[in-house]
């Protein structure tokens, strides 16, 4: 790509974003933030989430296993 097209481009990508109305704008941008992902996954990827999910996974079952013993017992 020519550094022409580039500038070319560019300035239509700004005319586009000045051309919409203010609510449009923000609206956009809301909605970005919305379906943004979990702050551990944009930065580090799967990997730590999946620790993460695994841990919560087995202190959940932790604690099940603890409630049926106290009701196995009574």
């Amino acid at each position: 790509m020519k550094s022409n097209d580039y500038v070319k481009y560019v300035t239509q990508e700004i005319v586009n974003y000045l051309d919409q109305p203010k609510e449009q704008r923000k609206h956009v941008k809301e909605q970005k933030r919305a379906f943004r992902q979990p702050f551990l996954y944009r930065w580090f990827g799967i990997l730590p989430m999946g620790v993460i999910m695994m841990f919560r996974r087995k202190r959940n079952n932790h604690s099940n296993l603890f409630f049926k013993r106290m009701e196995s017992k009574k």
